[in-house]
């Protein structure tokens, strides 16, 4: 008979299979450049705080702030519904779960959680009723936030924002994959303690930005792989896992410690901070659920909080420390000029992403990104290359890079065997040193991700 833990262990990996945190079920839709930001669904700090008042502004607005970092309008705001008000679907194998509503309403929202139910939710997965929430509510990770921070967010929603009447929707998870009650022994195995107070450390930016990393910001609830009971592998820095990188929603979360390959080895401190808050860099642009992080949330980060971010992550060991760094290699660049690679690689690449990333792999400053020595390109595991070919995707928009460019689909264009054949030749050329795509990889998310059915040739 399986025993109580084991039984948790199962029910969690079947009823929520990955949908945790900021990732969003849409898929990125092909766009044509535009010059104007579009408007942000989270709404100005104050929206409702005109009813407070006048010495509960600082702690309103403060929490405001908080809740752009910890970016919840990502998941409690369904698509064209309003701010905070839940009803965002997350997919699993046995049904879908939705975010709840989280403004002040009385009757549907929060309306009646007193602070200590805030926290029961946030920071221990308690639910006002007592029952555990779906870790899709990254409560591992908020944790780590310090009650005087709860406190303002508390705040924020009571105060802050507007009431909305709509019920939660019920989960169609089906009996018996719907009990609760497992939910809280993977509660007690997983979640670690909650913090206390202590603001000290916010002098040193370093610890600045491993609060923020580390508890609002919920960065490795995305980042770091998952362990046979879909709970993070690890909590801590201090084991290479952290941060190593994860898939999630079909697109691989990047590696986020020192390495020169696939990591942030070769960026710095300065290219973190532009990516965080613009979406792009040198190096590459933001796709996937990030495009969405840095739109709803990192955007609107202050300075001094997005250095400090960049300083934490600058400090985290590589995963592999032997690793050596890629060097240019013209030698595909000229094969592309002259015509003499005749391989499928080469004239898909030719007919399709020529145009935009060169021959010489090295794209368009800041507008379409450089292929030789990206690290997204360089990770072992393709699962976002593949799926940016077959979704497309779009840079997010900001209002330090307001310009807005997308790359299209080609799902409904390229066949499995051209996406394999051409994304290998992206990952050997130019000095990149990545394994070669398959065909059964690319087959497999083109079914899992909803993705156009392959054409016929």
């Amino acid at each position: 008979m399986l025993n109580r833990y084991a039984i948790a262990t199962l029910v969690l990996a079947t009823a929520t299979t990955m949908a945790w945190a900021q990732s969003s079920t849409q898929s990125a839709a092909p766009s044509a450049p535009a010059t104007a930001p579009k408007p942000s669904t989270a709404p100005a700090a104050g929206a409702a705080a005109g009813q407070a008042g006048s010495e509960d502004q600082q702690l309103i607005a403060r929490g405001a702030y908080l809740a752009k970092l910890g970016d919840c309008v990502a998941c409690h705001t369904a698509e064209k519904g309003k701010p905070f008000a839940g009803g965002l679907g997350f997919d699993t194998p046995v049904g879908k779960i939705f975010s709840t509503n989280i403004t002040p309403d009385k009757d549907t929202g929060i309306g009646n959680f007193t602070l200590e139910d805030f926290d029961n939710a946030v920071r221990h997965g308690i639910g006002k009723d007592g029952s555990t929430l779906y870790p899709a509510m990254p409560y591992p990770n908020y944790a780590k936030i310090r009650p005087s921070d709860i406190k303002a967010l508390y705040a924020y929603f009571m105060k802050g924002v507007e009431p909305v009447k709509q019920a939660n929707k019920d989960s169609d998870i089906t009996w018996p994959l719907s009990m609760r009650w497992p939910l809280s022994i993977w509660r007690h195995v997983y979640a670690p303690d909650v913090v206390s107070d202590d603001a000290s450390s916010d002098k040193d930016a370093v610890l600045r930005g491993k609060y923020l990393v580390e508890g609002l910001g919920h960065c490795s609830a995305c980042h770091t792989p998952r362990g046979v009971g879909y709970q993070e592998k690890t909590l801590s820095d201090q084991d290479t896992a952290y941060l190593s990188g994860g898939v999630i929603d079909h697109y691989l979360a990047k590696n986020l410690r020192g390495d020169i390959t696939d990591g942030l080895g070769k960026w710095t401190e300065a290219d973190i901070v532009a990516f965080l808050k613009s979406g792009r860099n040198d190096h590459t642009a933001a796709f996937g659920g990030m495009a969405d992080v840095v739109e709803n949330s990192l955007q609107h980060a202050s300075d001094e909080d997005l250095t400090a971010i960049a300083k934490y992550l600058k400090t985290l060991k590589p995963v592999d420390a032997n690793a050596k760094a890629q060097a240019y290699d013209d030698t595909a660049y000229k094969a592309l000029i002259s015509g003499s690679n005749r391989s499928n690689g080469a004239l898909t690449f030719v007919d399709n992403c020529m145009a935009c990333h060169r021959a010489s792999g090295k794209g368009y400053e800041q507008t379409f990104p450089v292929l030789a020595q990206n690290s997204a390109v360089n990770s072992a595991d393709p699962t976002s290359l593949i799926s940016i070919v077959l979704r497309g995707g779009e840079m997010p928009w900001t209002k330090a890079a307001p310009t807005h460019y997308g790359m299209p689909a080609f799902d409904d264009r390229l066949t499995n065997q051209d996406i394999a054949d051409v994304l290998t030749f992206v990952r050997t050329s130019w000095g990149n040193q990545a394994p070669a795509v398959t065909v059964d990889q690319v087959a497999k998310i083109r079914k899992d991700s909803g993705a156009a059915p392959e054409p016929k040739r």
